[in-house]
């Protein structure tokens, strides 16, 4: 498991575990309606998305949505509009439908042909660290080719699973060398995929 720096911070380092740094990039690259929910133009295209397929009714479903049938046909001719609660639901079930949608195109272009992608690490941030305590540390990157490893990555980042996402970490930064532990902790990652 990622994350031997038992004290992680104690000298002021900042970052977080590359497992959590590593969701939230896969959670970068899921795009959607720009449109806030409460705007009319937002909650028209979240409405027409989770309405299209039986998918979108089992998203609502999952965000605790239960009006009649009446009722969204209401909503969707905007002759009556969600309370901030239905809101907030309509706004979770689209999200969580977009990831779901989105996941396998993920996958895909992660693999980017079998040629992988290339992962830049950035490590902890150790501006307030006392000299003496500093590691030294450089921004390192590997290409990730195990398209099994990119599979994991998104099912756990779907799954919000952080242990099997620091599993995937782990395998990640173990190219790195006998160097990999000092990245199990990042201030970020980021690639062009």
């Amino acid at each position: 498991m990622a994350g031997r720096w038992m004290d992680f911070g104690q000298y002021g380092a900042k970052g977080a575990p590359g497992a959590e740094a590593l969701g939230t990039a896969i959670e970068s690259m899921v795009t959607g309606i720009a449109s806030p929910v409460d705007s009319e133009r937002g909650l028209a295209a979240r409405l027409r998305y989770l309405t299209a397929t039986d998918a979108g009714y089992e998203a609502m479903d999952r965000a605790g949505i239960h009006v009649s049938p009446r009722t969204l046909m209401a909503w969707l001719a905007e002759e009556r509009s969600p309370n901030r609660a239905n809101l907030g639901r309509l706004d979770a079930a689209y999200w969580d439908l977009r990831r779901r949608n989105v996941a396998a195109d993920l996958k895909r272009r992660l693999h980017n042909d079998g040629r992988g992608t290339r992962v830049e690490i950035n490590p902890v941030n150790q501006s307030a660290v006392d000299r003496k305590h500093q590691r030294d540390l450089s921004s390192r990157s590997v290409n990730v080719r195990d398209l099994d490893l990119w599979d994991r990555a998104v099912d756990a980042w779907m799954d919000d699973d952080l242990e099997e996402l620091d599993a995937v970490w782990d395998e990640i930064i173990e190219d790195l060398g006998s160097d990999y532990d000092a990245y199990s902790n990042v201030s970020s990652i980021g690639w062009a995929a």
